[in-house]
């Protein structure tokens, strides 16, 4: 009986958690899914199947990974803005000759709104006290400190989780919380809290639409930062093509013996874990 094939999953978007429960449900018995998340904050919603945490070393690094785990098939469902991720996993299946395909979130244009087009975050912190007095921050956490020297402008920074330490910003408040948001939950919040500027992400997908559309309605202009190109190959825009890729591959793939290298959990890899329990969205004030 010939090995399960093995398909690595990079990235822990939306779109990476529902291929990952597809494939589980759909290709049993001959597919094994691994997903594979870079470990810079805690699983805080269940991945089905197998599960890797931790870097690589870089597009090398990768490589050696799906040779030594004899993945078959890669899937970069990263973050539109992890670039430097899709990058190495374009290298690495190319070092190592295994198909990839990427998933490309589709942006989503809303009419109407005041949009301000930057090419990155230095120009929004540059850009931004000449747009507001409070701003509204929905751009991650890994590249807050851009923003330390903004101290004319009051900022609400919005993050998946509770930072363990005083975040290095002007005054601020944190609000803790996860998609999705309604129409009516983001006007509240950015109403509540007087909120004059949106600072975000062409990242696309229904939450940034949400957030766009609120800002519109509110009259609140919009500082967002353009996306990277997404690397050259096959790409699709959604978990269904996605699939439909993945039955072609596992449909072509010819048998071949599996190499000695353990199973796919390897030290830096495990199940999945029962993810914590999520509070209710709170805010804290800055020290």
């Amino acid at each position: 009986m010939p090995a399960l094939k093995r398909l690595l999953i990079l990235g822990g978007t939306t779109e990476a958690r529902a291929l990952a429960k597809a494939c589980v449900r759909r290709f049993k018995g001959r597919l094994e899914t691994i997903s594979s998340l870079a470990g810079r904050t805690r699983v805080l919603r269940p991945i089905v199947g197998d599960l890797r945490i931790g870097g690589f070393g870089g597009g090398a690094g990768l490589a050696r990974y799906i040779r030594n785990q004899n993945i078959d098939f890669v899937v970069d469902a990263t973050h539109p803005f992890a670039a430097k991720m899709s990058a190495n996993a374009r290298v690495a299946c190319a070092k190592t000759k295994r198909p990839r395909l990427q998933i490309v979130r589709p942006t989503q244009p809303v009419a109407d709104v005041t949009r301000h087009e930057v090419a990155d975050l230095r120009a929004a912190a540059k850009l931004l006290p000449r747009l507001g007095k409070r701003a509204f921050l929905t751009i991650g956490r890994t590249e807050l400190g851009v923003f330390a020297k903004v101290k004319e402008v009051w900022l609400l920074v919005r993050v998946a989780e509770r930072p363990t330490a005083p975040l290095a910003l002007p005054t601020h408040r944190v609000v803790v919380g996860l998609p999705p948001y309604t129409l009516a939950e983001e006007k509240r919040l950015m109403t509540s809290h007087r909120i004059d500027v949106l600072v975000t992400k062409a990242s696309g997908g229904t939450a940034t639409e949400t957030k766009l559309r609120a800002a519109r309605d509110l009259g609140i202009p919009v500082i967002e930062v353009r996306r990277p190109k997404p690397e050259p190959g096959p790409s699709v825009t959604n978990v269904k093509a996605a699939l439909a890729w993945i039955a072609a591959a596992l449909g072509s793939a010819a048998p071949r013996a599996r190499r000695s290298g353990g199973p796919a959990r390897t030290s830096g890899s495990r199940r999945n874990p029962r993810p914590p329990k999520r509070g209710r969205r709170g805010s804290t004030p800055s020290a």
